[in-house]
């Protein structure tokens, strides 16, 4: 296991997330534990939920991942070995997410509700890493467009102000620290503006889907990463799965997500991104590896990565993902993973 600093603080996370989405829905209580008592044998320091989690969400999931990992620290007395990271969401219709709340923001008063539930269920005092789940002004996300498409949004609270309530909680000692979540390179910018100009918490990472098939972060904001020395926290590197090569040809294995939830995983569909995952398919052969290894080690071979969020729904599942990051990465694979991208670019943002 490797582990990488976060952005200029001195906290060292694994260059593997264990990501904890399918706990409580797909995963019981039980599998979950398997899961983190596995990860952290293998070295995994930094878990990664969500106050929405298990998703596909609703009213009777969300919550429900931090439940199960707030028993796992009652039982085991291990939160001291953990890095935890969980997020609060933007702008959304989730009328059932917050008491009363019809239409969720980052304001002071829905970031408090939303973080004093998170630390109820999550049995703990603080949140190591605290993420702004997606922005709070209205954005292109998740395959809305590829393009630009401006939304006035009046009612978006200002990144000043939400800024100012995450200060508050870093001095409390409830957030260790802010991390960004789907975002932009104008919205980095502005965060990190806020932390020069007007001394609030420095943002150390940026947690943003990217993988073989969805390379949209390297568009501005990988520089940025690189140079500004905030780290990307990628997430789906096996784009939900697509990259593991379980649904080639057609392939539609009982109980995996896209069996389960057609309408939730379009994200990872379509005709060249089968394209492409076949010919990348055919690249990690040639090369004696299988998809998953290639998918897996290109996400943590980029220099402005810190860690690649892994997700299983069974053991199998995880000690592949988990062993694929001892691949080693070469020139040929590199030159071979670039072809394919020049002739099929990100086909599933």
């Amino acid at each position: 296991m490797e582990y990488r600093t976060v952005g200029r603080t001195e906290l060292k996370v694994s260059n593997i997330s264990l990501g904890t989405m399918t706990w409580g829905r797909q995963n019981s209580e039980q599998e979950a534990h398997e899961q983190l008592d596995y990860a952290l044998a293998q070295g995994v320091n930094f878990v990664d939920t969500a106050e929405m989690y298990a998703v596909p969400s609703g009213p009777e999931f969300a919550g429900k991942t931090e439940e199960i990992i707030g028993n796992w620290f009652s039982q085991n007395r291990r939160r001291d070995e953990v890095i935890l990271a969980t997020k609060v969401v933007g702008v959304s219709n989730f009328e059932w997410l917050r008491d009363g709340i019809s239409e969720t923001r980052h304001n002071r008063e829905q970031i408090t509700y939303a973080l004093e539930q998170s630390l109820r269920r999550l049995q703990t005092d603080y949140i190591d890493v605290y993420y702004l789940h997606w922005p709070d002004r209205r954005i292109n996300l998740f395959m809305k467009s590829r393009g630009y498409e401006h939304s006035h949004d009046p009612n978006a609270t200002p990144i000043e102000e939400i800024m100012e309530v995450l200060d508050g909680f870093v001095k409390q000692g409830k957030i260790r620290h802010v991390a960004l979540s789907n975002e932009t390179p104008w919205g980095l910018t502005q965060y990190l503006n806020q932390a020069e100009q007007v001394g609030r918490p420095r943002v150390g990472l940026v947690q943003n889907a990217y993988s073989l098939v969805n390379r949209l972060y390297e568009h501005g904001l990988a520089e940025y990463s690189y140079r500004e020395n905030v780290g990307l926290a990628a997430y789906s590197p096996l784009a939900g799965g697509a990259l593991s090569g379980k649904y080639r040809e057609g392939a539609l294995p009982l109980k995996s997500r896209r069996e389960l939830f057609p309408d939730f995983t379009t994200r990872y569909k379509g005709l060249e991104t089968e394209k492409a995952i076949d010919e990348y398919y055919k690249l990690a052969s040639d090369h004696g590896l299988t998809l998953t290894q290639l998918a897996q080690k290109f996400v943590d071979s980029r220099p402005f990565v810190t860690t690649s969020i892994i997700g299983a729904t069974t053991m199998d599942q995880l000690k592949e993902n988990i062993a694929a990051f001892d691949t080693e990465w070469s020139d040929e694979l590199e030159a071979g993973v670039n072809d394919i991208h020049k002739r099929i670019p990100s086909p599933a943002p």
